[in-house]
Parts: structure tokens; C-alpha cells; sequence
């Protein structure tokens, strides 16, 4: 099975989101090819959670597990940690009321 690059899913997953009309940003600019991704969603309600890729244990599938929920400025503090430790992260801001990321959808979960 080929791997996506990191640049190639991101712009897709920010293609998706235009289309669901769903604002969303690059706040920070990972490695193209291996860079991780992270998902913060912002309900625009002062609250965040922020997303990343992980493995279930169970099945051993990729899935996309919270890192950090809660007030927002605890969830920045979070992913300011992971990119300490991961400078070739990126992070995508979502920004939905209703609280959206598309994350469940075909070809973003897996």
C-alpha cells in the first residue's frame, strides 16, 4: 500500500473542508512528505479539542484519537508541547460552530 504524503492529505482534507464550507487554516506547516498532522477544532465558544492519528491497539487500524480538549488556550498549550518534540508537525485550525472536522469521512479516517 503507497502512503499519501503529508502535503497531498492535507490539501485534500482542506479541499473537503471548502467544500463542507468549513473555515479552516494551516497554522503550522509541517515536513511534505512525513510529517505528522494534527486537527484542532474550534466550536468558537472559547473550548478546542485538537486530534491525532494513532493506531487502535484493538485492530490495529489508524484512528483518530483527542490529544487535548478543553478550554482553548490549554489545547494551544498542548500542541505547542507536541511541536516541541515534532518539528516537522503540522496542525490544521477548524473552525465550525457545530463542531465538524470531517474526520470520520472515507479516506480522512483510515
Amino acid at each position: 500500500m503507497t502512503r499519501l504524503t503529508a502535503r497531498f492529505w492535507v490539501d485534500a482534507y482542506l479541499a473537503r473542508l471548502r467544500f463542507a464550507d468549513i473555515p479552516a487554516y494551516v497554522v503550522a506547516h509541517g515536513d511534505d512528505t512525513a510529517g505528522a498532522v494534527l486537527v484542532k477544532q474550534v466550536p468558537l465558544d472559547g473550548s478546542a479539542r485538537a486530534f491525532q492519528r494513532s493506531f487502535d491497539l484493538a485492530s490495529g487500524a489508524r484512528a483518530w484519537v483527542v490529544l487535548a480538549a478543553g478550554p482553548e488556550a490549554e489545547v494551544d498549550a498542548a500542541i505547542a508541547r507536541q511541536r516541541r518534540f515534532d518539528s516537522d508537525l503540522w496542525v490544521i485550525e477548524v473552525e465550525d460552530r457545530r463542531g465538524r472536522t470531517l474526520l470520520e469521512e472515507e479516506g480522512l479516517s483510515d
